[in-house]
């Protein structure tokens, strides 16, 4: 009888761990869709996106991205990359003068991305999730395909 409930027991400690495991894992903060607030966003230099819809799919050991929008031009952006939080550099696409990513989490509501082209870090971006999860907000920094110092600060709100 004993070993009948200690199977049962265990059995329930098992699946209990592992519920907790796939709900920690699906409650990254940063994944799920986002659009960029035009209204709160700022960019220097401009002319500020005209829309960029993000779609992030996060855990904690990898980051998809996969955005898509309308810069100040009027002409069609896409980024696209996935990377790990290992420091590597990852393969993105759509970003002029960048062929790599690297990726940092500061703490569960923060990730550091660092973009370079040739080898060379061109911009540094900082994305941090507000504490009720509603808005994220990605702080660029560094130097556009023109060499023109960038520091943009991008809303999006969750959809």
């Amino acid at each position: 009888m004993r070993i009948k409930r200690f199977a049962v027991l265990a059995t329930t400690l098992l699946l209990v761990t592992l519920g907790l495991g796939v709900a920690a894992r699906a409650a990254d903060q940063h994944s799920g869709t986002w659009k960029m607030n035009a209204a709160k966003s700022t960019y220097s230099p401009g002319p500020a996106a005209k829309s960029v819809i993000v779609r992030i799919d996060s855990d904690e050991n990898d980051f998809k991205v996969n955005a898509t929008g309308t810069d100040g031009d009027g002409n069609p952006t896409h980024v696209e990359y996935s990377a790990k939080f290992d420091g590597k550099d990852y393969p993105i696409t759509g970003v002029p003068g960048a062929d790599t990513v690297s990726l940092k989490r500061i703490d569960s509501n923060t990730v550091e991305s660092t973009i370079k082209g040739a080898g060379q870090v061109t911009m540094t971006v900082r994305s941090t999730v507000s504490k009720d999860g509603n808005t994220r907000t990605s702080v660029f920094k560094g130097k556009d395909a023109r060499g023109r110092d960038v520091n943009n600060v991008v809303v999006y709100d969750k959809q």
